[in-house]
């Protein structure tokens, strides 16, 4: 079943990089086996297996599977309900990634501050990480489905942003240690080379834990995520099974 998928939808990737932090899967328990694509007129849900395959949502009308679901008037109602209320929970999903992208722009700059990297490498960092950002953000604003962030994205842009910084942390770093033994501090130019060597696995956990500041945003959208489930329980498809578009365990 795959997780942060359907109104996780979008959320985290969260911040360009290297984390994963807060989800709505396991900050609300939600999971759903289902992509989501939302357009003007219709929600569309798809997967794989198992049947339905596909469920589609337009006004309280039902289908699944390309056959037309006839509804009782009260599931019909709680089908427009479900409709609306994931509508209006997607930009707030959005916008609580968004933020998420700033706070990891923010850990980023105070993290090669504390680095005491030469200005120019520091302004090249900070300008790197900006541009990742905005990439993201664009990205996410603009997306209308859980397709647009198929396989393990955060992973993804966390690889290109180490890609395009720890050169440069690197390079830096190496060159103070140098500069250092050549003035015949030793215990400096030694104290720079194990800040390099251990900043692949040290700047990550740090970052994660600046990012919990992002979790009672996450945790403010989990009574939404609550009726959603409750709102699509027991309607079933053409073929009698269950939809089971989003579930939440406690």
């Amino acid at each position: 079943m795959r997780l942060r998928r359907l109104v996780a939808v979008l959320i985290l990737p969260l911040a360009s990089a290297a984390l994963h932090a807060q989800d709505l899967a396991t900050t609300c328990h939600a999971t759903s086996s289902y992509d989501l694509t939302v357009t003007p007129d219709r929600l569309l849900f798809d997967r794989p297996q198992p049947l339905p395959r596909q469920v589609e949502l337009r006004d309280g009308a039902l289908r699944t599977d390309g056959t037309t679901v006839s509804v009782r008037p009260d599931d019909q109602d709680r089908l427009a309900l479900f409709e609306r209320d994931l509508r209006a929970l997607v930009p707030r999903v959005k916008a609580v990634a968004a933020n998420g992208v700033d706070m990891l722009v923010a850990a980023m700059h105070d993290e090669t501050a504390r680095l005491s990297l030469d200005p120019a490498t520091r302004t090249q960092v900070d300008q790197r990480v900006a541009s990742r950002a905005a990439e993201l953000k664009q990205r996410l604003a603009a997306s209308n489905s859980t397709h647009d962030w198929q396989g393990n994205l955060a992973d993804q842009y966390a690889n290109q942003l180490a890609s395009d910084l720890m050169p440069l942390i690197a390079n830096d770093l190496g060159q103070q240690a140098m500069n250092a033994a050549m003035t015949g501090d030793l215990q400096a130019a030694a104290s720079l080379r194990d800040t390099a060597a251990d900043l692949a696995t040290q700047l990550r956990p740090r970052l994660e834990r600046r990012m919990q500041a992002l979790s009672p945003q996450v945790q403010a959208l989990c009574p939404a995520v609550q009726r959603l489930a409750e709102l699509q329980q027991g309607i079933r498809g053409a073929g009698g099974q269950p939809l089971n578009l989003l579930e939440v365990t406690q």
